[in-house]
């Protein structure tokens, strides 16, 4: 627990955002970002840049984390991804250490080249058994594989038509692929088939990606897959869904929204990530023949040039798999949701308002970025550690705290976060208010309106 209040808080440091910063002009390609370093440096001087983290103990329920600036906080941590408490697990650290006895700790290649090991090979085919007898590439980072996904296969002449909200790495690697780049509103099936509409009236020729998550981070809510599987018979489309944060932590077998809504067959290209609920860097994507997946091997640059997952990575994701798929998988998951609802519930008591539906992130409203950048100060000077997301990460006027769930809190620490959270906004709300009075640029929105902010995001043509 630390406290920072006595800094003096300008109004330049509840203003501006990340995307201010994005597209530069000059000749001076180093020095022209600079810009971007003053802001930041204006944000640390009010004690209100909140990012950069790094942890002092292992990402337990309860942990140490020190600010980019070295300063301590300490509490109960719901900032880290590790959504059944793998990276702790006994079983699972024990696979990491015999690995490094027999393999050391790097896989000295790429999987084109001698960089596979019996433990990525073990890995690629019981990813493959647990998604129904799929076949199963692995990449680096969950990052690399979502890139690849698209990049792989998407040539200059086809279309990728993307939920507004996809990912970065999707979005990137459809523009590394094509121009005949599509975005459609939120979970708007309307909205996509429109898109739909409009590109075969023009190209009946080329292919079409449709791409969509099937939980999205920020928001926490699902796509329904099968009425877009749907539209992709419909429209000669292929479909790809990111599973990065329900894969392996969501439904009772662990096989996530794609499983709930029994569409796993539907979905031509799967793609997911180890660092959610496996316990490790690393990314894979898995199709439904072995033709397709040697064609990945070979033409998505993120295998083919990057060196293969180390075999620490690859023994430590298969051990987290063998838990997910066991009886010990299946209470983790439950007890894991049993700690989502009673979040959510607990929130709602107080008057905090939780978007989304259901799962390990509870997206909890705040609104203005101001007022949310005073709190989240607020929230590690109790002593509680979440994530702040503000925009262009979210809609503007729609700061939240990401809170993210692990199996192995308790409800004490859930009841915890939600004392101490709803201190922190009401401590920050009154001192954003009185800094509103002083400095009336800020008088946009006393909580920013999140609900129109998302709904506009939602109901893009």
């Amino acid at each position: 627990m630390m406290d920072n209040n006595s800094k003096k808080i300008t109004s330049e440091a509840l203003q501006g955002s990340l995307r201010d910063y994005r597209a530069f002009t000059g000749t001076d390609i180093i020095h022209r970002t600079d810009g971007f370093f003053d802001w930041q440096e204006i944000r640390r001087a009010s004690d209100l840049w909140p990012y950069a983290k790094s942890t002092a103990t292992a990402p337990k329920t309860h942990c140490e984390a020190k600010n980019d600036d070295g300063s301590l906080v300490k509490g109960v941590n719901f900032a880290s991804q590790d959504y059944l408490s793998l990276s702790s697990h006994p079983d699972v650290k024990e696979a990491a250490i015999e690995a490094i006895k027999e393999y050391g700790v790097h896989s000295a290649g790429s999987a084109a080249l001698l960089g596979n090991t019996r433990h990525s090979l073990a890995l690629e085919k019981r990813i493959s058994e647990f998604l129904y007898d799929r076949e199963t590439v692995l990449y680096p980072t969950g990052w690399s594989a979502g890139y690849a996904a698209i990049q792989g296969f998407v040539r200059p002449d086809d279309h990728v038509v993307l939920d507004i909200l996809a990912h970065s790495c999707l979005q990137e690697g459809a523009r590394a692929s094509t121009r005949n780049i599509h975005f459609h509103g939120h979970l708007n099936l309307r909205a996509l088939e429109r898109r739909l509409q409009k590109i075969r009236a023009v190209d009946k020729d080329n292919g079409i990606l449709i791409v969509t998550e099937s939980l999205f981070s920020m928001h926490s809510d699902t796509p329904d897959i099968g009425s877009i599987r749907a539209l992709c018979d419909e429209y000669e489309a292929t479909l790809l869904v990111d599973c990065a944060h329900d894969f392996g932590s969501m439904g009772d077998d662990g096989r996530g929204h794609m499983g709930l809504q029994n569409v796993l067959q539907d979905v031509d290209i799967i793609i997911g990530s180890f660092s959610k609920t496996f316990a490790s860097n690393g990314g894979f994507i898995s199709v439904k023949d072995r033709a397709t997946a040697e064609y990945l091997k070979y033409y998505s640059a993120t295998q083919t040039f990057s060196n293969a997952l180390s075999p620490v990575q690859a023994a430590t994701v298969l051990t987290a798999l063998n838990i997910v798929n066991s009886a010990e998988g299946t209470a983790r998951r439950r007890k894991l949701m049993d700690n989502i609802l009673y979040m959510r519930a607990e929130m709602g008591k107080v008057g905090l308002e939780t978007l989304g539906d259901p799962s390990a992130i509870v997206p909890v409203r705040v609104g203005a970025e101001g007022l949310a950048r005073i709190a989240s100060r607020d929230l590690s000077n109790l002593g509680a550690i979440a994530n702040l997301v503000e925009y262009p990460a979210v809609p503007q006027g729609g700061a939240r705290f990401r809170v993210q769930v692990m199996s192995d809190h308790s409800f004490a620490d859930v009841d915890e976060l939600v004392q101490l959270m709803l201190k922190a906004m009401r401590s920050g709300e009154k001192e954003y208010l009185m800094l509103c009075d002083q400095h009336p640029s800020l008088i946009k929105s006393r909580f920013g309106n999140t609900v129109d902010a998302d709904a506009r995001v939602r109901n893009a043509a």
